[in-house]
């Protein structure tokens, strides 16, 4: 058995604080890779913060995937040789203020950008949505890595799609505001996840943010989750940062099978299920 550390970076970040939101997530991937992760997930908009003010504080911050922070993010991956990826607010091309992830491969490598589908609460007074499936990048030495943001990974259809291009670890950078439960209670986007994972028999990494920002308090829920669905890493919430390390055999994720007679993907029916 071949396993790979993954590593999910729990940060506390702030809003405009570019300069110490970078030297954070650098910070965290050293400890990471010091730790023997080979894969590392930092949260949603590591680069800018979340809470903006308005549409023009977002838009101030944003940058081109070939930016500032981006292009840190690409001398750390490959000085730590490590497979990376990180949310960002990004300008695009066109122009238009994105959310958006990046996966980085130990070489430096850009491999993919995927911009966040759907979008939760206010973000859509600030981001345009993406319109693209979430890139599914075979790494090599590490596996097959699929790529979505936050409230993705609520859509089931979304990550089944995601599973039946041959994601092996879904990498999902979020930022899940704290939400009331019932005491002793997981909270619901962390039941999601580990849904996700055992309904598709994959691995899911979901790094959350810390702290609270702007009157928001974040859950601290990153979450590190096997193709049963059960957590390896992330068990409780942590109010502070938290890195998070799990050894994966990813190779077991291309089993489908439930048992001597049943498969998670064999025994669909897609023929009916409509649209």
């Amino acid at each position: 058995m071949t396993t790979t550390t993954v590593a999910c970076a729990q940060l506390a970040l702030a809003v405009g604080d570019t300069a110490g939101n970078l030297a954070a997530a650098e910070q965290a991937i050293r400890a990471a890779a010091d730790a023997g992760a080979r894969v590392v997930v930092l949260p949603e908009l590591a680069n800018s913060g979340y809470v903006f003010a308005d549409p023009a504080e977002a838009r101030a911050l944003a940058e081109p995937a070939d930016g500032p922070t981006v292009t840190a993010w690409r001398e750390a991956a490959r000085r730590h040789g490590v497979t990376l990826v990180a949310g960002f607010a990004e300008l695009d091309e066109d122009g238009l203020v994105r959310n958006s992830a990046v996966l980085i491969d130990p070489t430096g490598t850009v491999r993919a950008v995927y911009r966040k589908v759907h979008l939760f609460g206010t973000e859509k007074d600030f981001f345009v949505p993406g319109d693209q499936a979430p890139p599914v990048v075979d790494v090599e030495g590490v596996g097959r890595i699929g790529v979505m943001v936050c409230y993705d990974v609520e859509f089931p259809e979304w990550v089944r799609r995601t599973a039946l291009a041959g994601a092996e670890l879904l990498c999902a950078p979020v930022n899940w505001p704290l939400f009331p439960r019932p005491e002793g209670e997981r909270p619901g986007e962390v039941v999601r996840v580990q849904a996700d994972a055992a309904v598709n028999r994959i691995y899911v990494a979901a790094c959350d943010r810390a702290g609270e920002e702007r009157g928001v308090p974040w859950t601290g829920g990153s979450v590190i989750v096997d193709p049963d669905g059960f957590p390896l890493a992330g068990h409780t919430p942590t109010e502070g940062p938290a890195l998070l390390l799990a050894s994966c055999d990813l190779a077991t994720a291309r089993d489908k099978r439930l048992g001597e007679h049943n498969d998670v993907f064999g025994d669909r029916r897609p023929e009916l299920y409509g649209d």
